[in-house]
């Protein structure tokens, strides 16, 4: 889990979503915002929220070390699913941060125990109600349109949340690394006066497409090794 973090330390989601799109694998992203500044990454432990903290106590009593809490509780508005109790048990239990869909309390003290918490906002209130606890409630959660289990891995910056097979973790990594160095390289040459339409030779583009009607930039940039899509 420490590899998974430095590597990950310096990448981005955006860099990891694009290396899924090229390998085919389902660009899992969602909009979630960090209570602060705060990276994210680790093995998922997921739990459907049904109104009672005692589901995510149970759900630490199997964490591994460096897991993310993610909690489904269904992109609620009425409540806040969890705060910093939640929050400072996660820290005691090994765990590397919450991401809830859902929304979050106690802003001050989560950012004062500092563990990263990513929700879907903030509000006083915790749950008015209690649920039947389904028997799947350790088995996935689901976060926006995706769902996730324990296979999978979640990281999350400044720009939302990802999800990835933790399989493939290395193999998106290694591409995402590539499109990393290419991006840099291409800013680094923006800089210096040449600009991207020069570098992906957008010209010889546009007069292809031309006799070409089909052809897309996407199969033009494979062929320039241009990084800005895909």
């Amino acid at each position: 889990m420490a590899e998974l973090h430095e590597r990950f330390a310096k990448l981005t989601c955006a860099h990891v979503a694009d290396a899924c799109l090229r390998l085919h694998i389902p660009v899992r992203t969602v909009s979630l915002t960090a209570v602060f500044p705060a990276r994210i990454a680790g093995r998922v432990l997921p739990v459907q929220h049904v109104g009672s903290v005692d589901i995510f106590l149970e759900a630490f009593g199997s964490a591994a070390p460096g897991d993310v809490l993610v909690v489904d509780n269904a992109a609620r508005r009425d409540e806040a699913c969890a705060g910093d109790l939640v929050a400072a048990e996660a820290k005691a239990a090994g765990l590397s941060g919450l991401v809830l869909w859902g929304l979050h309390r106690d802003t001050v003290d989560i950012k004062e125990i500092g563990l990263p918490v990513y929700s879907l906002g903030a509000m006083p209130t915790g749950p008015l109600r209690l649920d039947p606890l389904p028997s799947d409630a350790l088995e996935f959660a689901t976060v926006g349109e995706w769902t996730v289990t324990r296979d999978d891995v979640v990281l999350g910056d400044e720009d939302g949340i990802t999800f990835v097979p933790a399989d493939r973790v290395d193999e998106l990594f290694g591409l995402a690394e590539s499109i990393r160095d290419t991006e840099r390289r291409q800013s680094e040459l923006i800089k210096a006066g040449t600009t991207l339409r020069e570098q992906l030779g957008f010209d010889a583009y546009l007069a292809a497409r031309a006799e070409r009607p089909g052809l897309t930039f996407r199969e033009h940039l494979r062929g320039v090794g241009g990084a800005i899509e895909e």
